[in-house]
């Protein structure tokens, strides 16, 4: 069936990726999900019997550092009452939250859905990840907070942009040399010692 499904598409080219980007301390604020969600909107409409709620214009909703602002978002709640999905749409909509390590991370994509009982995202049409400066660009961005696993997908590729660490983290204990010629400098002064 999956041969099948490649051979009905072989103009496409499906890019799957997992990465831990400097996703790594992506545990989101778990204080944000035991805030309340407040939602603020130009206009309002809902749909009592099918439990969908409907915010439009100029929407945001923030629960805690968590933020999420789009031209429409509706809000259903799942059959056991418990679970709601939020579905964002805007040119772009945008989510963003601030981590536990104080770092952010910022999402935005034509269409999100976010599932608070899940914690997870998923971003569809111009999608994009950032945080620190590093960035994953697809069709399609799918990330579980709870796991800190990311996954992207494209039909034509997935752009992962990772930036260097910077220097003070890479070694803290000594200085390094910026130039050829102070590398040089510091070597041959090691020589004259020993």
């Amino acid at each position: 069936m999956y041969r099948q499904f490649l051979k009905n598409m072989p103009h496409k080219l499906i890019l799957g990726i997992v990465l831990t980007f400097p996703l790594s301390s992506v545990m989101a604020a778990q204080v944000d999900f035991e805030q309340e969600i407040v939602i603020i909107a130009k206009k309002q409409s809902s749909d009592l019997k099918n439990k969908v709620a409907s915010y439009m214009e100029d929407v945001k909703i923030t629960q805690g550092t968590l933020s999420i602002e789009a031209d429409l978002v509706q809000v259903s709640n799942q059959p056991n009452g418990v679970h709601k999905i939020y579905l964002a749409k805007g040119k772009p909509a945008r989510f963003s939250q601030i981590l536990d390590d104080g770092q952010k991370i910022e999402l935005q994509a034509n269409e999100i859905s976010y599932s608070p009982a899940t914690q997870i995202i998923t971003i569809k049409g111009n999608a994009s990840v950032s945080q620190e400066g590093s960035m994953v660009k697809g069709d399609i961005i799918t990330y579980n907070i709870a796991t800190e696993q990311l996954s992207a997908e494209s039909s034509s590729a997935v752009t992962t942009i990772l930036q260097p660490e910077p220097k003070h983290k890479l070694d803290d204990s000594a200085e390094k040399p910026d130039t050829l010629q102070e590398y040089n400098e510091v070597e041959q002064e090691k020589e004259q010692q020993l």
